[in-house]
């Protein structure tokens, strides 16, 4: 049966025929986004949702999503889905932060032109029949300093044109490195350098903890006496009331503002201030733009729920449609042995540690571990998915680490997952074939070769003769039928562990009867998802 998708916000026709052309039975309500109790009421019948900023995914309405795997926002800003309560569903939250990159850049430059010559005042006094030329004095751009804070995507571009435009940028952005710096053509500063330089300076980063008011009271005092300020990112980068008394006390000579703390914004502290110029959220409004982002997110989507590629996630590494074919048996391979040590292990875990090893090191490790890690916590909760696995591995306070290593041994590469408990230290590698079947080759330090089956048994005994037959004997007498037994031992006479591959599960009462063996330590019965 096709995914279907709720379309609940206004898309093109050209984007919804996308969602059919690619084989996604698309249901398109653009005004049930809306009405919440309406959307809450179908929303489970969906796996996909497409929105744009109307529709709420409130955790209440994610709630009742029992069959959504994605949400697809038409647009950068995701502050109307609630991405924790998504993640902790195992719900997918995917925005298009490219498809209206050029509209927001151009925006900011265009408030920056209007600030600089004082263009809406100089409009609007002209149109009412007045001829107020010398009130209207403005500065060039030519030659000035232009800060940038956040020099990503969207600022990126913002540093190409201000250079375009005759201006020495700095650019501000802990993830920017010395070598992009150079090719860009910026010279990267720290903040406070940039706040004593610029001429201009204009916002390009996401709201979180560390950006929240960065330009508030305290980093407005360190500016340059007669800076201008420019924000087309998020409302609440800056602190508007301490940009206001700025602006009334000459310190800031304007400001262009497209975005406010609190939206819509019927009021704010820079309204009515000489040479501030305001927009309503215009950054993305050209139809250029609400076109690309339309038809990214149905793309996107599509490509997810027909194909298993993930693009853009805000919650989820990406996996793009080339590399998922390769991708898919290590993600296999690492599920297994996870769930693996998710079943045999009784004690709490405080500490993971995957090594990716020879071919492996080269894979997408973010969604290996991701798969990993929902493997590991699914005998404890059922629903568990690589999207809200690592959000409660986090929650548990479970320290996770990853290594990465060049060839080491006979195979192309292997991953190796080692928990820490209170008791005891755990350990269990394996590999892909060409086959693209997973393969255990390691249990405890004890190498093997064994085959990964729906059903298996694992068993941990001293090393003793006629331990063989009892297993082999004891699930015969049972009516257990064992596809494949694989041995392997530490030393003569010291710990052995067994792997059977079995025909189906296998009932406690047995499991009892080889337990009772006083050389057998433990009989784990394991089942894995292998198809």
């Amino acid at each position: 049966m096709a995914p279907r998708v709720l379309v609940s916000d206004e898309l093109s026709e050209t984007a919804v025929q996308i969602f059919r052309d690619r084989g996604v039975d698309v249901d398109f309500q653009p005004n049930i986004g809306k009405d919440k109790d309406k959307l809450a009421a179908i929303i489970g019948n969906y796996e996909g949702l497409a929105i744009r900023s109307a529709t709420k995914a409130t955790e209440k309405l994610i709630a009742a999503a029992t069959n959504l795997k994605v949400i697809g926002r038409a647009g950068i800003g995701v502050d109307n889905v609630d991405i924790p309560a998504a993640s902790r569903r195992g719900i997918i939250v995917m925005n298009t932060p490219f498809g209206n990159s050029i509209t927001t850049a151009e925006h900011a430059i265009a408030l920056m032109f209007a600030v600089a010559r004082q263009l809406p005042a100089a409009d609007a006094s002209t149109q009412a029949g007045k001829w107020e030329k010398s009130k209207f004095m403005g500065v060039e751009i030519t030659g000035k300093t232009l800060g940038v804070i956040g020099a990503g995507n969207i600022g990126g571009i913002v540093c190409k044109k201000a250079i375009g435009l005759g201006m020495h940028v700095l650019a501000y952005d802990p993830f920017l490195s010395a070598e992009r710096a150079q090719e860009m053509g910026v010279t990267k500063v720290e903040l406070d350098e940039l706040l004593a330089q610029a001429d201009f300076i204009t916002l390009h980063v996401p709201m979180t903890d560390k950006t929240r008011g960065i330009l508030g009271k305290e980093n407005l005092a360190k500016t340059k006496p007669g800076v201008r300020i420019v924000n087309c990112a998020r409302g609440g980068l800056v602190d508007e009331a301490a940009l206001a008394e700025a602006i009334k006390s000459g310190h800031v000579a304007g400001a262009g503002f497209d975005v406010f703390e609190v939206e819509p914004a019927t009021e704010s502290p820079l309204f009515g201030l000489p040479n501030v110029v305001c927009t309503p959220h215009l950054g993305a409004s050209t139809t250029e733009a609400q076109e690309n982002v339309a038809l990214q997110v149905a793309e996107q989507m599509s490509d997810y729920l027909v194909k298993g590629a993930v693009s853009n996630a805000i919650n989820m590494p990406s996996i793009t449609a080339e590399e998922a074919p390769r991708l898919k048996p290590f993600i296999r391979l690492a599920d297994v042995l996870g769930a693996f040590v998710g079943q045999v292990t009784e004690s709490a875990i405080k500490e993971i540690e995957i090594l990716y090893d020879g071919s492996t090191a080269g894979m997408n490790t973010k969604a290996l571990t991701s798969a990993l890690l929902a493997g590991l916590i699914r005998s404890q909760v059922s629903d568990v998915n690589m999207v809200s696995a690592p959000v409660m591995i986090k929650e548990k306070g479970i320290v996770l680490s990853e290594v990465k290593r060049d060839k080491t041994g006979v195979y192309d590469g292997y991953i190796k997952l080692t928990v820490t408990t209170k008791n005891q230290t755990r350990s269990v590698a394996g590999t892909v074939f060409s086959d693209g079947k997973p393969r255990f080759i390691q249990i405890k330090g004890i190498n093997m070769d064994a085959d990964v089956g729906a059903h298996m048994i694992y068993i941990t005994n001293t090393d003793v003769p006629g331990m063989i037959g009892f297993m082999g004997t004891t699930l015969g007498d049972a009516g257990v039928n064992i596809a494949n037994f694989q041995l392997g031992r530490e030393k003569e006479a010291g710990d052995a562990i067994a792997l059977l591959y079995v025909d189906g599960v296998v009932e406690q009462g047995v499991l009892d009867k080889l337990i009772a063996n006083p050389a057998i330590k433990q009989a784990k019965p394991l089942t894995f998802n292998i198809d």
